[in-house]
């Protein structure tokens, strides 16, 4: 099967000690989430979640529906949950009102297929609250960051020793705005380019969860991540133009479909 061993990883992954079990009443997210119901009056809506893991968000509307690939994770649930395969959803065309997905696109192999679903699914008028984990630095999955120099050879030990340097704001700034300033010309004359999203592979670790992205596989700049959702007539709130989208930094996007 494609990518099995992503799905053989994220079937067994203890979610009690090394994977987390989710947000809980209280977390960021969860106030975030409450919010995003209440302004888009979704309480009797039909809501979708995208990796949603053990379930701890099922009881935040009545009609939920929950999706992720382990087949481990049916026992946490009481409310419908489905076990999907190779990004294909197991539902018609327009039948969610809203889409929540937390920290997960970062980790999908197929991301242009999962994203191309999800808007599948979603009806005209319909929200997503989109929020990955943005920029997942390429030394995560080697644990880089946190493992001693001693346990390192010659050119791990530079890489390491960079990570301070390379993970300065003003230092990645040298590189994010030539890059969306390239992306928004591109856009502007180029639209159609956009129906992909724009990304860098990352190459995960299923073995060994250095840290909490060790098993990321997707690169995703927030402003990349607009272009494609304009490209595919939606609109994200927040970010009416391209100069807003600029300067976009991180935290989650609402996104409405339009078409």
């Amino acid at each position: 099967m494609k990518h099995n061993r992503y799905r053989v990883f994220y079937d067994r992954v203890d979610r009690d000690e090394v994977y987390s079990k989710g947000p809980a009443r209280g977390d960021a997210f969860w106030d975030e989430l409450e919010d995003f119901i209440r302004t888009f009056d979704l309480a009797d809506k039909k809501l979708l979640e995208i990796g949603s893991g053990t379930g701890t968000l099922q009881d935040i509307v009545e009609d939920y529906v929950g999706v992720d690939v382990g087949e481990s994770l049916k026992k946490f649930y009481h409310k419908p949950f489905f076990v999907i395969a190779d990004e294909k959803y197991p539902f018609p065309g327009s039948t969610f009102d809203a889409i929540i997905t937390r920290a997960v696109f970062e980790h999908i192999p197929d991301i242009n297929k999962a994203l191309h679903e999800m808007l599948r699914i979603l009806k005209p008028g319909g929200v997503v609250l989109f929020s990955p984990a943005w920029q997942v630095r390429p030394w995560a999955s080697s644990g880089y960051a946190i493992r001693p120099y001693k346990d390192l050879h010659w050119r791990e030990k530079l890489v390491k020793f960079s990570i301070p340097l390379r993970d300065n704001i003003l230092f990645r700034l040298l590189f994010i705005i030539p890059q969306r300033f390239w992306r928004t010309l591109w856009f502007v004359f180029h639209p159609g380019a956009f129906c992909y999203l724009h990304y860098k592979k990352l190459v995960p670790n299923y073995e060994i969860m250095w840290d909490a992205d060790a098993d990321a596989c997707n690169h995703i700049d927030p402003h990349a991540a607009i272009l494609y959702f304009l490209a595919h007539h939606c609109s994200v709130i927040g970010y009416p133009n391209l100069l807003r989208a600029f300067f976009v930094r991180s935290g989650s996007l609402i996104v409405r479909k339009n078409l």
